[in-house]
């Protein structure tokens, strides 16, 4: 049996290329009514490539399988909530690209978690729409309690490859970004953590009208562009949060 091909969801925004040392290129639309199509390129950098593949052959994974593998990823993420379709392909083995269209971005990867005290639980994308200028906003939300939750509804697998890397926002541990990059250079080597170091995921949405607030990108008319440092998902010495109104 394959682990990678269950369970697996990847977003910020496909989560588990976003989770480890990659280069990630995400286009968006979000529409009136909350719908949102997304294009995806992505590919495991080659030390995190060879890492996650000696894992996956500790594990009892298929040892002549795809890295990631874009279909099985699409099967799973095509049963995530606010999910409508998804297309991925492999364009080598730890590298695809496809589509993935949302039919509702406030319900996507929801669920509620043991530490909120709403009834409505936390949801990583909370979505507002308005019909008057600067009413409509989406805000996403990462931190030391939605992290751990979010990284358990996707799979087991996940958890343990992050487990394995030693990323705080898994195993609980409070440190420093450079705290973390010491300690996975001391067990993995200086390459490794020079590779989660400069890994970053870039998007970039275009929203239904101007944009006229933005926290955590930088906007121009319509769209607004993100590049999240990849350490700082792993390590979340800060809340890492998001939010867009138009």
């Amino acid at each position: 049996m394959n682990p990678l091909k269950h369970g697996i969801l990847f977003l910020f925004v496909p989560l588990l290329a976003l989770f480890f040392s990659c280069s990630a290129r995400i286009d968006g639309v979000v529409r009136e009514g909350g719908a949102a199509d997304l294009t995806l390129s992505t590919s495991l950098e080659p030390r995190t490539q060879t890492l996650i593949s000696s894992l996956r052959d500790f594990m009892g994974g298929a040892a002549n399988g795809p890295i990631l593998d874009g279909p099985a990823m699409a099967s799973s993420m095509a049963a995530a909530p606010g999910v409508k379709a998804v297309s991925l392909k492999n364009t080598g083995p730890s590298a695809l690209e496809g589509t993935i269209s949302i039919s509702d971005v406030g319900n996507f990867l929801s669920a509620e978690t043991a530490n909120s005290s709403s009834p409505d639980g936390v949801r990583f994308i909370s979505y507002t729409e308005g019909r008057t200028a600067g009413t409509s906003s989406i805000t996403i939300t990462l931190n030391r309690d939605s992290a751990p939750d979010l990284v358990s509804r996707l799979s087991p697998e996940v958890n343990d490859y992050l487990s394995a890397l030693m990323a705080p926002a898994v195993t609980g541990d409070i440190c420093s970004s450079k705290e973390y990059l010491d300690l996975v250079a001391s067990v993995y080597g200086r390459p490794l953590a020079d590779e989660i170091n400069t890994a970053r995921i870039r998007a970039s949405v275009e929203f239904p009208r101007p944009v006229s607030a933005v926290r955590g990108g930088n906007a121009a008319g319509k769209r607004v562009d993100f590049e999240v440092p990849l350490v700082d998902i792993l390590v979340l010495e800060q809340p890492l949060l998001y939010t867009v109104s138009w």
